[in-house]
């Protein structure tokens, strides 16, 4: 059975995985557009930082968006193609992600097995606080795996995983 302390690991390993993708490119890079139908890499960090503030509320936790932060990176909003008042610099991403980690596994720490069993409204379902957040994590892993792809499309020829 999934426990509060495996969630937070496996969302820890998905920051380290980033730190890494991320690691030496500018908020530029970051906005390097697909020929494809994807999103760019700053959106899809931002996204992963939207999702993680989701957990975040579920669990009586202070997101690390603001509202309109939040908005922007949201499922379905408009794909970044630019910089623009409303994207978020990429050290910023980076600086709510680790913040959002910080409070991820303080709040996880404080759960229990009860805790994750207990049941919240989530849309139109009625869902396990631990059902939601297992999905959430794994949401999370399916982006960060794209930060890969998105790596070598901002300029870098390498693989770091």
């Amino acid at each position: 059975m999934i426990d509060p302390e495996m969630l937070a690991e496996g969302f820890a390993r998905n920051v380290w995985i980033i730190e890494r993708q991320v690691e030496g490119l500018s908020h530029e890079d970051a906005l390097a557009q697909t020929p494809y139908n994807i999103n760019c890499l700053n959106w899809v960090i931002g996204h992963i930082v939207a999702g993680r503030d989701h957990v975040l509320q579920v669990l009586g936790a202070d997101p690390v968006l603001s509202d309109p932060e939040r908005g922007r990176y949201a499922r379905e909003s408009d794909p970044i193609t630019g910089d623009g008042p409303d994207v978020l610099p990429l050290a910023v991403l980076m600086e709510r992600l680790r913040a959002g980690q910080v409070r991820l596994e303080e709040v996880l720490g404080r759960l229990s097995h009860d805790d994750l069993a207990a049941e919240t409204i989530w849309g139109e379902a009625t869902v396990a606080i631990g059902a939601l957040v297992h999905f959430r994590y794994f949401h999370d892993s399916y982006h960060t795996g794209q930060t890969d792809l998105l790596r070598q499309v901002a300029g870098a020829d390498d693989a770091i995983i």
